[in-house]
């Protein structure tokens, strides 16, 4: 049997392709209450069990927000649940504040934006980068009025109907 030229056995193999990003949680409810204004990523510290909760998808960032205390970027209000398999003498708190990682420039222009215009910074999805990191996507939102929630769902519903129609 002869060799193919084009595949010699000291050709290296091709890599595989890098991943994209892993979505791990979504903040749904962040666009139904907030006009998304400007979009950032930022790093989180977390410890290990941590990052172990994160691929198991133990995290809920429904109700989270972010602040900046004393020239830092924090997440509140984030839910990352404990495995069973955890050390239950070295588990961390649930709920705990944890330090996002951006630069100053960005921390600084955050928070003019936050205490001049009445704006806040949300948290809208976590997720693990093509290097493995987990990141963080917060958003500078301005907050929406009950009747551009209404128009808001008035909107996909539209938009629902006329993907129907086109389909048939």
């Amino acid at each position: 049997m002869k060799q193919n030229p084009l595949y010699a056995k000291d050709t290296p193999k091709p890599t595989p392709k890098k991943r994209g990003k892993i979505l791990v949680a979504n903040n749904k409810k962040a666009h139904y209450d907030f006009f998304i204004l400007e979009k950032l990523e930022v790093g989180i510290e977390l410890v290990g069990s941590e990052v172990k909760a994160l691929r198991a998808g133990r995290v809920n960032l429904k109700d989270s927000f972010v602040r900046v205390i004393k020239g830092e970027l924090f997440l509140l209000g984030a839910h990352i649940s404990a495995l069973a398999t955890t050390n239950a003498y070295n588990k961390p708190d649930e709920t705990r504040a944890r330090r996002l990682l951006a630069h100053k420039r960005q921390i600084h222009k955050l928070l003019g934006e936050t205490s001049t215009q009445g704006r806040t910074i949300v948290a809208l999805s976590i997720y693990f980068n093509t290097k493995n990191r987990a990141k963080l996507e917060i958003a500078l939102a301005q907050g929406k009025a009950m009747h551009d929630k209404r128009e808001t769902i008035k909107k996909r519903i539209a938009d629902r109907e006329a993907k129907a129609a086109l389909k048939y």
